[in-house]
């Protein structure tokens, strides 16, 4: 499930992808993304160290994408923002840790199954850049309407 932080995020990032100029003051990200602006300022700290954008301040400044919405893969903004898509940290890839109740994870039906939905999701989140997000592709979540 996508944190509310996740989705701030996702929308800000569409939103500065879509930017005519390609850069965007915090407030006017925050309009586009509908979050609360301070709020918006730390997801937007976050997404600067992960290397998604780039900030300047002054008159002249605000927040740009460091690089082409096509190059972005919606799957690693989830990740920086969220963590791993695994359901469960046994079926991680980039952190996995054995749950404390299972007596062999080799042999876990259910390691087994979040291991394929983590592909699944992967595969769809991956398979997406920022620059068809914010072209539609992923309308019911900017819209809000996602389950």
């Amino acid at each position: 499930m996508l944190t509310m932080k996740a989705k701030y995020a996702l929308r800000a990032m569409c939103a500065l992808a879509r930017a005519d100029d390609g850069r965007l003051q915090a407030r006017a990200i925050a309009e586009h993304s509908r979050a609360p602006e301070k709020f918006l300022e730390s997801i937007l700290v976050d997404l600067r160290e992960a290397g998604f954008i780039h900030s300047r301040r002054g008159q002249k400044g605000g927040h740009a994408l460091a690089r082409p919405a096509e190059q972005i893969r919606v799957g690693d903004l989830i990740r920086a923002i969220d963590g791993p898509l695994a359901p469960v940290r046994c079926a991680s890839v980039s952190a996995y840790r054995a749950c404390a109740d299972c007596p062999d994870p080799a042999q876990c039906e259910l390691r087994a199954l979040m291991r394929e939905a983590r592909d699944a999701l992967s595969r769809v989140l991956d398979g997406c850049s920022l620059g068809e997000l914010a072209r539609g592709h992923g309308a019911p979540l900017l819209s809000g309407d996602a389950a």
